[in-house]
């Protein structure tokens, strides 16, 4: 399996090909009634079909590029964007588009899966809404329905949040909120589509203001929380009430909203039926990071999923050094950022799940499914992601993983983070509890100013969350800079930037097809980051 290169495709023709394909909003509505009264008609199992498969296009794949397996993909995608994942250098790598900040412009396929992707998302939850909403009130199983539409609106919610974020224009140290069109860009998201949307208003359909996109979203999570219990599955592959307030305090913590934001994190973990992971847990080398029962919501990939079939396109071929049959064994090895783990405390467990190297205090005590394996793999490289069962051979079991969507965890931190936004103090001690509770019993916060204490939580919540497809939000965020060249890095020399501040790379483009197609978009594309940094150089 591994003998597929990545440089062996062409680029060229695989790119054009995408021009033919309909654009996303395309394929956004139109709803038709007929259908809609039919599965109306069909009662509440009609409309269950479709809400159980939501879940299922976490692990959605594409034919064009081994990159495309889905919402992991997404995840992985952001990750490599930061400074806190470093890729050994492989002719396997096809991620290398994101972390070298390479063909990002409006014109090629990366640009286009990302749209595309979340956009086929929320079609999926406009199907169940626009059902949903034909529903008769006066009918015995409504209560039923209302708790479909609540499971419909969470995941739309966590689609268009995310890519709001993404897409969102913000001031960094290469661009300007003026485009290459003399358009100012500045507070815009994405366009809006609904179970309402007609055809006619998703071809005019321009990029929603962040307030309006901000009133959206709040709408969809408010009536989530009201009717979320109406759900009766307590299956993790579904957002649930602990989930839905882990979506608010996201939301509050984009929002800048930190009351709101501390409030809704303490909700999610009151309302949650797991305690943060143990060391043992986190470190087993049969269900580490793959059991999903310990988390707030979690993706499952299973053996009939396309994804795990091709064995090498999909999480856990990314993400698991350890497998014989993925694409993370081939050569680009997933690592932490040097830097960064040595600042993570030695007495801190978490800092097993990366591999110490010679010489070190932590040298030998990161557990390995195969001792050898660990033993040829490269210094910082991650163990955290393991394979299902532990098996690293068979991908037909080891590949069909779970993979985190929110953990309690995260909620710690931004309950700590969004008190020290009002009160350092209170951040302080709220992060040195959970610290000294759960993973470093001599922790200390030595930061003794507002910033510094904030940027401490955030970089605890970014060694608990590496991996996670989260830190990229925070960067961009709170304005902080990337840093992957000094002396000693682990990052490649094509990738060694340093920023000032926030990086451009992190205001995606839009895929050109999408102002073809829907012309309220022309001319209104977030600025091309690719080729405006220099790597850094260690000087001679």
């Amino acid at each position: 399996m591994k003998t597929i290169n990545k440089h062996l495709f062409v680029w060229g023709l695989a790119a054009m090909s995408l021009t033919t394909l309909h654009s996303c909003m395309e394929d956004v509505t139109p709803y038709s009634s007929t259908a809609i009264e039919e599965q109306v008609a069909g009662s509440a199992k009609a409309t269950e079909a479709l809400v159980y498969g939501l879940p299922m296009y976490f692990n959605a794949s594409a034919d064009d590029y081994h990159y495309q397996f889905g919402y992991g993909c997404m995840i992985h995608m952001r990750d490599v964007m930061t400074g806190d994942q470093p890729i050994a250098v492989s002719d396997y790598d096809w991620f290398d588009t994101w972390a070298e900040c390479s063909n990002l412009s409006q014109d090629v396929s990366a640009s286009w899966y990302t749209w595309a992707y979340y956009y086929k998302f929320i079609h999926n939850t406009n199907q169940v809404l626009a059902i949903t909403n034909a529903a008769n009130p006066e009918s015995e199983e409504y209560s039923t329905i209302e708790g479909f539409a609540a499971v419909a609106k969470a995941f739309r919610a966590l689609a268009y949040l995310e890519l709001a974020q993404m897409y969102e224009f913000k001031d960094n140290d290469k661009t300007t909120k003026i485009n290459e069109d003399n358009n100012d860009i500045s507070g815009l998201t994405v366009p809006i589509v609904t179970e309402k949307t007609t055809q006619e208003e998703a071809r005019n359909n321009p990029r929603a203001t962040v307030a309006k996109m901000q009133e959206f979203i709040l709408d969809d999570l408010t009536y989530a929380l009201e009717n979320i219990g109406k759900f009766k599955d307590s299956d993790k592959i579904f957002p649930h009430k602990a989930a839905v307030y882990g979506l608010l305090a996201r939301y509050y913590l984009w929002t800048e909203n930190y009351p709101k934001a501390q409030e809704a994190a303490r909700n999610a973990i009151d309302a949650s039926d797991v305690a943060p992971m143990t060391e043992e847990e986190a470190l087993s080398t049969t269900a580490g990071f793959n059991d999903y029962s310990k988390w707030l919501w979690g993706a499952a990939q299973t053996d009939a999923d396309a994804t795990v079939s091709t064995g090498i396109i999909n999480w856990t071929s990314w993400m698991s050094n350890e497998t014989s049959f993925g694409y993370a064994s081939a050569g680009p090895f997933v690592m932490i950022d040097k830097q960064m783990y040595d600042r993570i405390s030695n007495f801190d467990w978490r800092k097993k799940m990366w591999k110490a190297p010679e010489g070190h205090y932590l040298e030998g005590q990161t557990k390995w499914i195969n001792e050898e394996t660990g033993k040829s793999l490269p210094d910082y490289a991650s163990a955290k992601f393991r394979p299902n069962m532990g098996e690293a051979d068979d991908y037909s079991i080891g590949a069909a993983s779970k993979y985190p969507v929110m953990r309690v965890e995260e909620m710690y931190f931004i309950e700590a983070e969004a008190a020290a936004h009002q009160n350092a103090s209170q951040g302080k001690d709220l992060v040195e509890k959970f610290m000294k509770t759960y993973r470093n019993k001599v922790y200390t916060c030595d930061a003794t100013d507002q910033d510094g204490v904030i940027e401490e939580i955030v970089f605890q919540k970014r060694v608990e969350q590496w991996g996670e497809g989260l830190t990229f939000f925070d960067i961009k965020r709170l304005d902080y800079k990337v840093t992957r060249g000094y002396k000693g890095t682990n990052h490649a020399s094509t990738r060694r930037f340093n920023t000032d501040r926030r990086p451009a790379w992190l205001n995606f483009c839009f895929y050109r097809t999408e102002a073809e197609n829907n012309p309220a978009l022309e001319g209104y594309n977030n600025p091309n980051p690719s080729s405006k940094y220099d790597a850094w150089k260690e000087e001679k």
